[in-house]
């Protein structure tokens, strides 16, 4: 299986590609990353070095690749954080390539432009691109519950809320919607939930709340998602692994009082989920 990733990159730490690449790997899929900024650390430190990669050398690495005739290869594409509009069009117009070339290739949309705690952190016009443009192409979207929000133009606040602006969010175009952090009024505010659609049947799954603020973990959750979404196995299952290999990243990071996610520590537990939480099917 070959996914290309293009996202952000960083030295230390585990942002973007540097939180997506080594769990893709380690559940054995071949990676091609594109790196669309490459910084000492991700800005949540408030300083870093390196530079944010202009848009032409992006373009120049995909006409690379289109010459090398790997891109009818590509199974998936994976996009996270967007530096500006020019750059994400480059990311979109990458998806409609490969479809020209593998039709069947799917496009994983990590709608990454804020949360709830600090509004919208992206560049003007990024929310809407992705709104507007990456919506319709996308195969699977996996935004945090800011983001859904957005996304669908109204409030989430109970699982009926939850389920119109999934629903809506699917009737623009995604097979499947990940909701990676959802906080209802109507359930326990000690656990944090993810929701799962796709066209059959709908699920939740809860886990503790754990005492941390880290970076990347959405990161990783779309890629691991992704990957064991794109073998085939049912919706549950996907999720399910998913979650239960990112909890364990995030119980070491805590355990650990780490500032980055022990993806490293706990790499045994991507490539073999253990099987603590399970889904719980509301549709």
């Amino acid at each position: 299986m070959n996914i290309l990733s293009i996202q952000s990159s960083v030295v230390y730490g585990h942002v973007g590609n540097s939180a997506a690449v080594f769990p893709l790997q380690r559940l054995g899929v071949e990676v091609w990353p594109i790196n669309t900024v490459h910084f000492s650390n991700h800005t949540g430190y408030g300083s870093w070095g390196g530079a944010v990669l202009p848009t032409p050398v992006v373009e120049d690495i995909v006409r690379g690749l289109s010459e090398r005739g790997v891109l009818e290869q590509c199974d998936g594409l994976l996009s996270g954080y967007m530096g500006d509009v020019s750059l994400g069009r480059v990311i979109l117009d990458v998806v409609q390539r490969v479809r020209a070339l593998h039709p069947s290739a799917a496009y994983c949309l990590d709608p990454v432009m804020g949360d709830t705690d600090r509004g919208f952190y992206v560049r003007p016009g990024i929310s809407e691109l992705m709104r507007d443009e990456g919506l319709p192409l996308a195969t699977i979207i996996t935004p945090n519950q800011f983001e859904l929000e957005f996304l669908a133009g109204h409030p989430v606040v109970d699982l009926e809320s939850t389920m119109a602006a999934v629903n809506h969010l699917r009737d623009r175009g995604p097979r499947v919607v990940l909701v990676t952090s959802l906080s209802r009024a109507d359930s326990d505010p000690d656990l944090i939930e993810v929701f799962a659609a796709d066209e059959q049947s709908a699920y939740l799954i809860a886990t503790p709340r754990l005492p941390l603020s880290v970076n990347g973990a959405g990161d990783a959750t779309a890629a691991i998602f992704f990957a064991h979404w794109l073998t085939g196995i049912p919706l549950a299952v996907a999720l399910e692994k998913t979650v239960n290999s990112l909890f364990a990243v995030l119980a070491l990071t805590a355990e650990k009082n780490a500032r980055e996610i022990q993806l490293i520590g706990a790499q045994d537990q991507i490539a073999n989920p253990p099987t603590r939480f399970k889904a719980v099917k509301i549709r």
